[in-house]
C-alpha cells in the first residue's frame, strides 16, 4: 500500500511549483487530477527546447504519474465538472491570481462548503494576504527580491540567480508539507483546512543562517563566490587538470588536511588557522597559500588523498558527469518509464526513500487530455 492510495487530488496548477508538489503527492500514491484547458494545456507544454519527438522535457519534470483531464474552465459545462470533482476530492492545488477562482465560484470559501473536508492548497507569489497578493510571482523575481540573489555569485561580479527555480521547487515542496499536515489533522478532526503558501515565504525562509544571522546582529552580508561566510576553508579551489570542492567542517578535518593530504603540519600549528573563527577571520592569508597547494596537483590525486584522510570534498561534475555516476546508478536514480510514443522515457526517481511503504513506481507524463473520459466516467454523473 502506498502512503497516500485513496487520496484524490483536483490539481488547478501549472508550470512549476504546484506541479511539483502535486507530483509527489501521485508519487506517494495519491491519484492527481490535472485539469488543463483544451488545445494548449499546462504553460511548459510548450515550453521547448530541449524536446523529444515534439514534446517538452520541461513539462515532464514535474508531471510524471498524473492524470490530465481537458476542461474548459470559461465552460458553464467545464465548471459545473469541476465543481463535481472538488465534491469528491481531498486535496485541491491551485496558483491562480487572487481572485481569480473566486469570480469563478472555484474559491476555497464556496469548494469548502461544498466539501468542507477539502484540504484547498493556494500557491502564490506573495501570498493570499498582505499589500502585493494580487501580484504574480516569478522564481527570478523572487530570487531577486528576496535576497538570494544577493548572496549568491563571485564578491566582485553581478548577483547571480540559481541555474533552476529554486523558489519554485523550495514553494512545492513546502505545499506538500502543508498538505500533509492538513491532512493528520483532519484525520482528527474531520475538517479541511486553507494551505496558502507563497514563493516569497519561501524564499525568505530559504535564507535561514543568514536570515538569523541578520536578525540577531544587524550584520550585512555579501557574497563570497563558491566560499563560504563563516566555514573556511569551505570553497573550490583549482588544481592541475581541474576544479575540486573542499568542505572542512571542523578543526579536527583543517588538522587532517594539512598533517595527512598537503604534508604541512606548519599549517595545522599556525595560530591563525587553529580554530575555525581565526581562519575566517584570517581567509586572506589562508586561501592563497592552499590554493597554491593545490594547484601543484591534479584533481585524482587530491581527492584520493581527501578521502583517505576523511576530509570532505568533490569533483566538480557536468550534468552529463553527475547521470553517468556510481551513485545515480546505486541509488536507482534513473527510471526506465514505459511510455505510448516513445517506448520509455528516462525520469529521476523520486527521492523520498520509505522502507515499508515507498512511492510507487511512476507512470509516464500524460498527454494532454489522455484521462478525460477515464476521470470524468469514473466520478462525474452524466445526465441520462
Amino acid at each position: 500500500m502506498f502512503p497516500l492510495e485513496g487520496i484524490k487530488v483536483l490539481d488547478l496548477s501549472r508550470v512549476l511549483a504546484g506541479p511539483t508538489a502535486t507530483q509527489t503527492l501521485a508519487d506517494l500514491g495519491a491519484e492527481v487530477w490535472k485539469i488543463e484547458a483544451p488545445g494548449a494545456g499546462d504553460d511548459t507544454r510548450g515550453w521547448m527546447p530541449p524536446q523529444i519527438g515534439g514534446e517538452s522535457t520541461y513539462f515532464m519534470a514535474a508531471n510524471r504519474s498524473k492524470k490530465s483531464v481537458e476542461i474548459d474552465l470559461k465552460n458553464p459545462e467545464g465548471l459545473k465538472t469541476v465543481l463535481a470533482l472538488a465534491a469528491q476530492a481531498d486535496v485541491l492545488v491551485e496558483n491562480f491570481r487572487l481572485g481569480a477562482l473566486d469570480r469563478m465560484g472555484l474559491g476555497y470559501e464556496a469548494i469548502s462548503k461544498l466539501n468542507p473536508a477539502i484540504v484547498y492548497a493556494s500557491i502564490s507569489g506573495y501570498g493570499r494576504t498582505g499589500p502585493r497578493a494580487a501580484e504574480p510571482g516569478y522564481d527570478f523575481v523572487i530570487q531577486a527580491e528576496s535576497g538570494l540573489m544577493a548572496i549568491t555569485g563571485e564578491p566582485d561580479g553581478q548577483p547571480m540567480k540559481l541555474g533552476v527555480a529554486i523558489t519554485d521547487l523550495v514553494t512545492g515542496m513546502n505545499t506538500v508539507q502543508g498538505i500533509l499536515a492538513a491532512l493528520i489533522a483532519r484525520g482528527r478532526t474531520g475538517r479541511g483546512q486553507h494551505v496558502d503558501i507563497s514563493l516569497f515565504d519561501s524564499a525568505v525562509a530559504a535564507l535561514a543562517n543568514v536570515a538569523t544571522g541578520h536578525l540577531q546582529t544587524g550584520g550585512g552580508f555579501k557574497r563570497f563566490g563558491n566560499a563560504h561566510p563563516t566555514v573556511v576553508p569551505y570553497q573550490t579551489f583549482d588544481t592541475a587538470d581541474g576544479t575540486l570542492c573542499l568542505a572542512v567542517g571542523n578543526d579536527s578535518q583543517f588538522r587532517k588536511l594539512c598533517t595527512l593530504v598537503m604534508e604541512r603540519p606548519d599549517m595545522a600549528e599556525d595560530v591563525r588557522f587553529i580554530r575555525n573563527r581565526d581562519r575566517v577571520e584570517h581567509r586572506g592569508a589562508l586561501i592563497p597559500a592552499l590554493a597554491g597547494i593545490f594547484s601543484t596537483k591534479p584533481n585524482a590525486h587530491w581527492i584520493a588523498a581527501l578521502k583517505a584522510a576523511g576530509v570532505p570534498c568533490g569533483e566538480v561534475r557536468t550534468v552529463e558527469q553527475v547521470f553517468d555516476s556510481p551513485e545515480v546508478a546505486a541509488r536507482n536514480i534513473v527510471l526506465e518509464v514505459p511510455d505510448a510514443k516513445h517506448g520509455t522515457l528516462r525520469l529521476v526517481a523520486s527521492p523520498l526513500r520509505l522502507s515499508e511503504t515507498p512511492p510507487r513506481f511512476p507512470s509516464a507524463p500524460p498527454r494532454l487530455g489522455e484521462h478525460t473520459e477515464e476521470v470524468l466516467s469514473a466520478y462525474v454523473k452524466v445526465p441520462g
